[in-house]
């Protein structure tokens, strides 16, 4: 009979492991995806980085452009975490077997809960407008059609029917307990302050002890296994960037937008053609495998790159910036960033399945992304600048258009024209230099 007073504990702290053990395993292979990429100096200017951080990450400075959204994602966000520092509590009393272990902070104590309860009703208003907002067809980008049709719409939705489930759990734990309160049931001490969860406390008030304990409970039991759930679903749902966020901010690029980075191999051929003293066979090694330009999968792309892909959230600001989307061409920013996503958790299931070595014949370009899409685009970093955690979709859609030009040379035709006349004429026009200067001389 002893061992089956401790049995809820005993339990307890299995699922609680287990879950943490879970959600570190699952971390760990995101961890191990991202470092597929090349290898990338982001460690520059540290205090500049931090600073990005906190305005874009925490301080979330780009949602305010559109008002409504930036306002419900600070109630979602901020509530959240914050009812989440309850966890602590629970775990303890969980652990231990005790009740609101806290509640001996008194006054303070009172305020947190009823701090928290505030959270949550804002967390379910946020979560109900924008339920409303991407199934009512009010806002485009939100429509469960072409990029978003299927899993990533029932991802958005379950994910805010999660949370609001949570904290209506959390709601009718608290409005049970301050009944059991008020009533001297054993184990319920006197503690916390109840502002919102006092509402609903009339559906409760007809209802036995026993009853009651079992509500409270239950909202206890769903609250905890609830979040751990949730905490291992996020590495495979675009809510991955509550967390990813802040690394991403942290490391985003810090030159202008438009600036590209130049290829090394190239710039070394360059150099080697401009030195007439240069030999350039002198340095070469005969061994070395041949230099590859651009990227043709997402192991050619940089850490950084696969990084911006696990961050971005879906939220299609991108692609309503895109002026190539916008005079309907088939280019979507946010659909590149989740076909690289895509690609690269199928690649690394199959090294989890096949080995490091395996290779499924299938590759970003071409089997996800179409050099249409790729050719659509005007590199005007508008989604870039949209973006709320500066994702750079424009430095990937680079790389794929150098893999295919140096690679494939599978240039659109407007553009091999232009390099026929660079390689001719020096410039991109089709006649001569010494003819550049005809147009000053008629005038």
């Amino acid at each position: 009979m002893d061992a089956l007073k401790y049995l809820p504990q005993i339990l307890f702290s299995v699922l609680f492991l287990a879950g943490i053990g879970l959600f570190g395993r699952n971390v760990l292979k995101v961890v191990r995806n991202i470092r597929l990429g090349k290898t990338e100096n982001r460690n520059d200017n540290k205090g500049e980085r931090i600073k990005t951080m906190v305005l874009v990450a925490l301080g979330q400075s780009k949602m305010v452009t559109r008002p409504l959204a930036a306002v419900m994602h600070i109630f979602v966000y901020v509530g959240f975490i914050i009812i989440n520092l309850e966890m602590l509590e629970i775990v303890i009393d969980g652990v231990f077997g005790t009740h609101r272990i806290f509640a001996f902070m008194g006054g303070f104590y009172s305020f947190l809960i009823a701090t928290f309860e505030v959270l949550a009703f804002l967390v379910i208003l946020g979560c109900a407008v924008f339920l409303a907002r991407r199934n009512s067809g009010a806002v485009k980008r939100l429509l469960s059609t072409g990029d978003l049709k299927g899993w990533p719409s029932r991802d958005a939705n379950m994910i805010l029917v999660t949370e609001i489930l949570l904290m209506c759990a959390f709601l009718s734990m608290n409005a049970a307990d301050a009944l059991l309160q008020q009533r001297g049931e054993a184990h319920y001490i006197t503690a916390g302050s109840f502002p919102v969860s006092q509402l609903i406390q009339p559906l409760f008030s007809g209802l036995g002890n026993d009853v009651l304990i079992g509500i409270e409970r239950f909202g206890w039991w769903f609250h905890i296994l609830g979040i751990l759930c949730f905490m291992n679903y996020l590495p495979y749902s675009k809510h991955w960037h509550i967390i990813m966020a802040f690394p991403n901010t942290y490391f985003s690029k810090l030159t202008p937008k438009g600036e590209f980075t130049n290829l090394e191999s190239v710039t070394k051929e360059v150099k080697l053609m401009l030195d007439p003293s240069a030999d350039p066979f002198a340095a070469a090694d005969p061994d070395a495998p041949l230099p590859s330009f651009g990227a043709k999968d997402v192991t050619d792309l940089t850490w950084k790159q696969l990084m911006d892909a696990y961050t971005c959230t879906e939220c299609g600001r991108c692609t309503s910036e895109c002026p190539a989307n916008n005079t309907g061409k088939l280019l979507s920013p946010r659909k590149i960033m989740m076909d690289t996503r895509d690609r690269l958790t199928e690649v690394g299931n199959n090294i989890d399945k096949h080995g490091k070595d395996h290779k499924d014949g299938k590759t970003l370009v071409n089997d996800y992304i179409t050099p249409e899409e790729l050719w659509a685009c005007t590199t005007c970093n508008a989604c870039a600048q949209a973006c709320p955690v500066n994702i750079d979709p424009v430095s990937i859609i680079i790389d794929l258009r150098r893999s295919l030009v140096m690679e494939e040379s599978a240039a659109p035709g407007s553009l091999n024209a232009m390099f026929s006349n660079i390689e001719n004429n020096a410039a991109p026009w089709q006649f001569s230099q010494a003819d550049r200067l005809n147009w000053a001389q008629e005038n």
